[in-house]
């Protein structure tokens, strides 16, 4: 068995991709605001920069910056998916649970990478706010509603028309070509 290491650095920059148990479930953008609510309150306990975001129906992607004495990111995640999971079931939304008794909505892992330089941002920034046209939601990235390719635009730092036209360069980022 492969024994994962998670590379726990503080006030580091990291991508993590946080998917849905049930693949199919549009759980995510049918309660967004339940979501947005997770992070502020996780934000607000175990603070962290949300310096790039997409939420897709089945998982989201996200790019979040950690205080400088703070290397914790799984705690963060287990207190947004925990907290999301409770007011999704107060909705009266039902979850199944697994052979454990704990309720299936995410899977028990994530994938997180430690962004290395500005360049690895860049692409990593790109590939979150490229993904619903990746995934077929989208003709355009500005299409999607749930992205912070919107706060992009609005700050200048990327043009309303990104990645709509084709003319984003989409061949060096996403997953790892070997």
């Amino acid at each position: 068995m492969v024994h994962y290491r998670r590379n726990f650095v503080p006030g580091v920059t990291f991508f993590f991709t946080v998917t849905l148990d049930d693949r199919r479930s549009s759980v995510l953008i049918d309660h967004i605001e339940l979501l947005r609510v997770a992070f502020r309150e996780t934000q607000s306990e175990r603070p962290f920069v949300i310096d790039a975001i997409v939420v897709l129906p089945d998982h989201l992607h996200a790019i979040l910056t950690l205080p400088p004495d703070d290397s914790d990111f799984s705690d963060r995640w287990r207190r947004i998916k925990g907290s999301f999971t409770r007011s999704v079931l107060a909705t009266g939304v039902k979850i199944l649970r697994d052979h454990r008794g704990e309720y299936s909505l995410w899977q028990r892992r994530f994938c997180e990478h430690t962004i290395r330089d500005d360049g690895d941002f860049e692409r990593c920034a790109n590939y979150v706010h490229f993904n619903p046209v990746k995934h077929r939601l989208a003709t355009s990235p500005s299409d999607w509603p749930f992205s912070s390719l919107h706060r992009y635009v609005r700050a200048g730092i990327l043009p309303s028309d990104w990645g709509g036209d084709g003319s984003a360069d989409t061949s060096n980022f996403g997953e790892r070509r070997d």
